[in-house]
């Protein structure tokens, strides 16, 4: 079973009722569970009427689809976010170590205010838990996006001599596995991860990159 393809004869409705009724779901659909959580449940934790819950959204698969496609919009501009603060072309980046040290800064900030953000922990309990009831089309957590945004940059400084890429995909998905992945590997809950352990694990991570790939004389 996935959700309705077409949204056409949906309300688009007050923008703030609408974050409500989405706030209102996620959290009861990861507190209580998808099954037991009831459109009225959702109704009545938002403050709106149950018609409203169905105007806005449909079904609750719908409802659903919806929270996860929202969680994981929040987290690709959190990542934008940080990369145009930390690895942008009008930063002062250069010497390798002006790299290295952007690199550290914006991988910190996606381990510690992203990956354990309650948007990512929504993407990721609800996505696995009830994949078959989501669209066809790709999540966030099957998304090319952020790795493919991770590899222009990291491309921009291979141009400027910083970095020696022949592959910018790769060498993207060798800085994730290396960084945010190993960091977070043996979290039972990111969440809850300790923040100076994920600090290290991330800088560690980086200089290996660093290693692997800077530019050499």
């Amino acid at each position: 079973m996935t959700a309705p393809s077409t949204k056409k004869s949906l309300r688009e409705g007050s923008a703030t009722k609408r974050a409500a009724i989405l706030a209102a779901a996620r959290e009861l659909f990861l507190r209580d569970g998808f099954e037991r959580t009831s459109m009225d449940a959702v109704a009545a934790q938002a403050t709106v009427s149950k018609r409203t819950v169905y105007d806005y959204y449909g079904d609750k698969v719908r409802l659903l689809a919806e929270v996860v496609e929202d969680a994981g919009e929040s987290l690709l501009r959190a990542l934008y976010t940080a990369l145009d603060e930390h690895l942008a072309d009008d930063v002062a980046i250069r010497t390798m170590q002006d790299l290295e040290q952007a690199l550290a800064a914006f991988v910190i900030e996606i381990g510690t205010t992203v990956v354990g953000s309650a948007d990512y922990a929504a993407a990721l309990t609800l996505t696995k838990e009830h994949r078959a009831l989501l669209p066809v089309a790709p999540t966030l957590l099957d998304s090319a996006a952020p790795e493919e945004a991770i590899a222009e940059r990291l491309a921009h400084f291979a141009e400027r001599g910083l970095l020696d890429i022949s592959d910018p995909r790769q060498a993207a998905d060798h800085f994730t596995a290396l960084t945010v992945l190993l960091a977070y590997n043996n979290q039972p809950d990111p969440a809850r991860a300790d923040p100076d352990e994920v600090r290290r694990s991330m800088t560690a991570g980086v200089g290996v990159f660093m290693r692997a790939y800077a530019a050499r004389p």
